[in-house]
């Protein structure tokens, strides 16, 4: 604490703690450390490590929930972001993420308001997926190919939808399926059904 200013309030203080005799300082750092290690108690580290338990297995509850409905339809899927990330895992074993990528792609865009980046928006979406030789061209027809190309012209937030719904038919009639079948889903529903199974059997 400075004190050097003169009439400074502190300069009382740093005189009466001068004053005062060694022992009494020796006791008050002694008091200092005594509530340092009450306030670290283990009990007190129990009780914040009970309520992080249970936070995570509520977490774990809604996963599992959220995983057994993936296989509801294909709605449901799309609808959880682990969902689409395990999807996009998968598809990428298949070498079609693609399809998905431009999916997502497409619902971004239709979130756009300004005109000027919608329009930028979508000739930078129909060069990387939808055009002929697209560095990652989505499997559509050639007559939805150029539907969305005139489309283009005039680019609105629904210029990619034909593209967008026939990409997702196919992954849905395709790839869905064989995601639902995959080892690496199996897997994931069995761990899922064993937390459920655990916690009816701790109720």
């Amino acid at each position: 604490m400075s004190c050097w200013m003169p009439g400074c309030p502190a300069l009382g203080v740093c005189r009466g703690l001068a004053a005062l005799p060694i022992t009494c300082l020796e006791r008050a750092k002694d008091l200092k450390t005594r509530l340092g290690i009450l306030l670290h108690k283990p009990e007190l580290g129990h009780r914040i490590g009970t309520s992080s338990k249970l936070q995570l297995g509520s977490r774990q509850r809604d996963s599992s929930r959220e995983v057994l409905e993936w296989r509801e339809s294909f709605d449901q899927l799309l609808k959880s972001k682990s969902g689409v990330t395990a999807f996009h895992t998968f598809l990428k074993t298949e070498f079609s993420e693609e399809n998905l990528d431009f999916w997502l792609a497409c619902e971004d865009f239709k979130k756009t308001r300004s005109k000027t980046k919608l329009a930028s928006k979508a000739n930078r979406i129909f060069e990387e997926f939808v055009q002929s030789e697209a560095p990652r061209e989505v499997n559509i027809d050639h007559e939805t190919r150029e539907i969305t190309r005139k489309n283009l012209s005039g680019a609105t937030s629904a210029c990619f939808n034909e593209a967008q719904a026939k990409t997702r038919t196919l992954m849905e009639k395709d790839s869905y399926p064989r995601f639902l079948k995959s080892a690496s889903y199996q897997d994931m529903t069995k761990q899922a059904t064993s937390r459920g199974i655990n916690k009816r059997s701790h109720t």
